[in-house]
């Protein structure tokens, strides 16, 4: 892996506005140019909108949906990589040649090529499908990429699978935090009123972005991701208002100790950026502990328990809408 500069924004889409997101996108791109940034992270879902979608009919999805890597918006997205020469990813709902949709992460890159992840554990709607296949792929700043989509890297296996297929950079795009979910402990719905008085008092809508219902729930399990695989962890997220919800933004870079390089919880659309540094990745905890593995006694990873539950059930079993990704 080369030094390489990365950039992780936090961004309030408009639902279904795709040329309004693209301009915001674009604005985005023109600013870590500036800033000399290589490789640039959206948030999940940041072109189409996220949460409205699970209100949509099938045929209102479809007019959201574009093919992938030939639709208008990842055109755009190449066409940025090419002209500021850098890697930008950004999550939009795919129409598959195999006339699925799916909820896709599409990465641009300098060379023209596009990698495109389908997001594994997808509940946002029943007429999404889940993909079924990792991402990992060389870009040219001279670093091996994986993608995981949100709910994805909630599941440890997704991000060891990742590492073991030689992803030195995990991009995390996320649509997350503000949440109602059926553990108790977990997240929480953050009052509307306090990001509509956010220039006002960008004290109190700032310690909730803060606390245990964005920053403080990441802080639990996000950082170890990083950690025991040996990885840098670039995270972009929503922030603000969608669709009844505050998400609630949390951009950041992480290095493989876990240790956070760059972040913000600021109540506002914002970009961070950090220097990825290859030598950290010499003789790290995770890549240490990966290299002393027994696969042999792994076998029951593969195997079902009888206990698996359907994603869109699990997140949507207690009787209220509910989304953690």
């Amino acid at each position: 892996m080369k030094r390489i500069r990365a950039a992780s924004v936090q961004l309030n889409h408009r639902p279904g506005d795709k040329a309004e997101n693209l301009a915001t996108i674009t604005r985005f791109a023109e600013s870590a140019a500036r800033s000399q940034v290589d490789l640039l992270v959206f948030p999940e879902m940041c072109i189409t909108g996220y949460w409205h979608v699970r209100k949509l009919s099938r045929r209102d999805i479809e007019r959201l949906a574009e093919p992938v890597p030939s639709g208008p918006s990842v055109e755009l997205l190449v066409s940025l990589s090419s002209r500021f020469d850098m890697t930008i990813g950004a999550g939009l709902i795919e129409q598959g040649d195999d006339g699925r949709l799916y909820n896709a992460y599409a990465v641009a890159m300098p060379d023209g090529r596009v990698a495109r992840h389908r997001k594994l554990h997808c509940f946002i709607s029943p007429h999404m499908s889940s993909g079924n296949a990792y991402t990992v792929f060389d870009i040219p700043q001279g670093a091996r990429v994986g993608v995981l989509t949100c709910y994805d890297n909630n599941l440890v296996e997704n991000v060891r699978i990742t590492a073991l297929r030689g992803a030195e950079v995990l991009l995390a795009p996320h649509q997350t935090g503000g949440c109602s979910t059926p553990s108790p402990r977990c997240m929480g719905l953050i009052d509307p009123s306090l990001w509509e008085a956010r220039e006002k008092d960008p004290d109190a809508i700032e310690a909730e972005l803060y606390g245990p219902k964005g920053r403080g729930w990441l802080m639990h399990w996000l950082p170890s991701r990083a950690h025991d695989n040996g990885l840098f962890l670039v995270f972009s997220n929503g922030v603000g208002p969608d669709d009844g919800e505050v998400r609630t933004g949390n951009a950041m870079i992480i290095d493989p100790y876990g240790d956070i390089l760059a972040e913000t919880w600021k109540a506002r659309e914002e970009i961070v950026t950090a220097d990825l540094d290859p030598a950290v990745l010499e003789r790290c905890t995770g890549t240490r502990w990966i290299s002393t593995r027994r696969p042999e006694l792994y076998g029951p990873l593969a195997q079902r328990t009888g206990n698996e539950t359907d994603v869109r059930d699990s997140r949507f079993d207690f009787g209220s809408e509910t989304t953690d990704g």
